[in-house]
């Protein structure tokens, strides 16, 4: 049961759910609820009702179960327990109160409403966005609702909505408060700055037997095998137990009658995109392309503004980074530049190079698409079924050794580093994706020798089915030294390259000095026949061609015009000043302007209702029995 509880609480649809049954929680944060202790029998009353213990014990389950899954199902401890007993109980207050508070007010939920609110639930939505009601019978049965339950507590949740809707409807940000914010957020910086670069120092000369040796000695974790382990594992996976599926021909044709629309091949087209952070710099470079510049051309405009171009070849809709882009790439015929689309990365200027209409197949030509459609989903539930036994069996204490031949689990024996590589400098063949690969060999790094295994579920593929893994550990094998004679040509090189990085950091020491004793950047470096350029101006948030990030933060945090820094890249030392404070003016952006106007309004919105669930919660008077946390802690299993 155990796994079947840890795979329904992991899809995103469970999650949906989860988040309904937790939202005062969600939202208001863990409260100071254990302030009035009651004296009787109830475990816990709000506004004059009791809520039973079992109620309780089961909310407390739920959270308990999606703490350990957010941790990736590490050990519940004691002081996790009691966390979430905390948190299981300030949930349990919040709605409560809240109910008690519709009440009051003599709110209600139309049946209607109801309806319009399930039918309109992502969760239980199909492919093609309609609702699909054996899908909401899977998902209840899966998370262990009934479906009046699960009406009670949607309509619960509409009732609370009600009200802090109502609550928080005139919330806004300040004009003065949203220009300060967006401000911030669109200052840029520009940096007159001099390379001392590694490439261009002369090469020292080779080192002496003895450097080597003491650079060797001086620096062993550089010259050290990894921290091996030997392990034992067993992965059960879509792959592990496909061919233990059937698939019939009544299979195949089940599921082109309900997906067919669905295997056509979608429209996709080809564009080529210049991304900018600026509306002016957009429709500049979008009057370019339109009076003739090839895509060559435009990738130069593009670099001397800052601009990021780009290619995007046969992508359907949804491939697209943002919503915008998408839409105005299929709303653009093949060959034209439209007007620069704004989305939250910037502003975008494209231009569409092909368009590939979209398919359709045969049931023929489909077939081998819809029996990979059947075995994955044959195999899904194959796999809960199957981690539902394999959970049972390690807990009883059997070993990864001793499971029955039958459950159709890939094993794997082996030494690997932290990085997956075995001894040899090869990838370990681990079975499943590369989420659930990463998943695997971390748990092997923070498990002990001996610790007995548990079934734990890898983060779900590419196909969204889950998978499972088992690891024991074996022995471990400690880092140790190399002899000197198998990396003498790595330490030789690692103390040449260390002799260049001294010599250019006292030569970029030397130029900062005289920036700082009064000379300008450009004579210290003209005396020191290095090359002063200015920089693209810089942002805070995204990154820049041409700006070391090293020296973003450094030159925002620079007060006035002309103050020098100093900082290492890979490249080598940088010295710079500042040279341009640029603000940004709102009225330039209005796009821009309004988003962050309306996130300010958005939280203010949240700090509303959190001040009004608050009032409600203590007008309530909630009474807590005085042992009902740890009543609760202690029954995490």
């Amino acid at each position: 049961m155990l796994a079947t509880f840890r795979r329904s609480l992991n899809t995103w649809p469970a999650r949906l759910l989860f988040m309904l049954l937790v939202v005062a929680f969600a939202v208001w944060g863990i409260g100071d609820v254990v302030r009035n202790i009651a004296r009787d029998s109830a475990p816990l009353r709000v506004a004059g009702q009791s809520i039973d213990l079992a109620v309780l014990q089961q909310e407390f389950q739920r959270n308990m179960a999606q703490a350990t899954r957010n941790l990736g199902n590490s050990d519940a401890t004691p002081e996790l327990r009691r966390t979430v007993a905390l948190e299981t109980v300030q949930q349990m207050v919040t709605q409560a109160a809240l109910d008690a508070e519709a009440r009051r007010l003599r709110l209600a939920v139309p049946d209607d409403a109801l309806r319009r609110a399930v039918f309109a639930m992502p969760a239980f939505r199909d492919k093609e966005g309609k609702f699909d009601r054996a899908l909401m019978d899977k998902l209840l049965r899966n998370n262990g609702l009934s479906e009046p339950r699960f009406l009670e507590l949607m309509r619960a949740q509409l009732l609370h909505q009600q009200m802090l809707d109502a609550v928080s409807a005139g919330a806004t940000a300040s004009a003065e408060m949203a220009r300060q914010v967006y401000q911030f957020q669109h200052e840029k910086r520009v940096a007159d700055a001099v390379t001392v670069a590694f490439a261009d120092a002369a090469q020292p000369p080779a080192p002496t037997d003895r450097q080597v040796e003491r650079w060797w000695a001086n620096h062993p974790e550089r010259y050290s095998t990894p921290e091996y382990r030997r392990i034992k594992a067993i992965v059960l996976s879509p792959e592990t137990v496909a061919k233990d599926v059937q698939v019939t021909e009544e299979d195949l044709k089940a599921e082109w009658d309900q997906d067919k629309g669905k295997l056509a091949t979608p429209e996709k087209r080809s564009v080529e995109v210049i991304l900018t952070q600026d509306q002016a710099t957009a429709e500049q470079l979008a009057e370019q392309w339109r009076s003739g510049a090839d895509w060559s051309q435009m990738q130069e405009a593009a670099n001397k503004v800052g601009a990021a171009p780009v290619e995007l070849d046969d992508a359907a809709r949804g491939e697209f980074p943002a919503p915008e882009l998408g839409d105005a790439v299929f709303a653009t015929q093949e060959g034209t530049v439209p007007p620069p689309v704004h989305s939250a990365l910037g502003w975008h200027v494209l231009k569409v190079t092909k368009v590939t209409p979209a398919g359709t197949a045969t049931f023929e030509q489909a077939k081998p698409q819809l029996r990979a459609l059947v075995v994955a989903q044959k195999a899904a539930d194959l796999i809960y079924d199957r981690a539902n036994r394999i959970d049972n069996l390690l807990s009883s204490g059997s070993s990864l050794d001793t499971l029955p031949g039958d459950l159709g689990v890939a094993a794997v024996t082996g030494t690997l580093d932290a990085q997956g590589d075995t001894p040899e400098g090869k990838k370990a063949p681990i079975p499943g994706s590369d989420k659930l690969r990463e998943a695997l060999i971390a748990a092997a790094f923070q498990a002990k020798v001996g610790d007995a295994p548990k079934l734990t579920q890898a983060p779900a593929g590419p196909d969204g089915v889950q998978a499972f893994f088992a690891i024991s550990v074996e022995s471990i094998i400690p880092p140790k030294p190399r002899p000197l004679d198998q990396v003498k040509a790595q330490v030789s090189a690692d103390w040449a390259g260390n002799q260049v990085r001294h010599e250019q950091e006292a030569a970029a020491a030397q130029l900062y000095a005289a920036v700082k004793g009064g000379r300008s950047l450009a004579e210290a470096a003209g005396a020191a026949k290095l090359t002063m350029k200015t920089l693209p101006a810089a942002g805070r948030a995204s990154p820049t061609d041409g700006v070391p990030s090293q020296l973003v933060p450094l030159l925002f945090h620079m007060s006035k015009v002309g103050e020098a820094t100093m900082v290492e890249t890979p490249a080598g030392f940088v010295v710079a000043t500042l040279a341009k404070i640029e603000d940004p003016d709102p009225s330039a952006d209005p796009v821009g302007f309004g988003a962050v106007k309306d996130g300010l309004a958005a939280a203010v919105s949240g700090d509303l209702q959190q001040a009004f669930a608050t009032a409600v919660r203590d007008r309530s008077n909630p009474r807590i029995s005085a042992s009902i946390i740890d009543t609760l802690a202690g029954n995490a299993e």
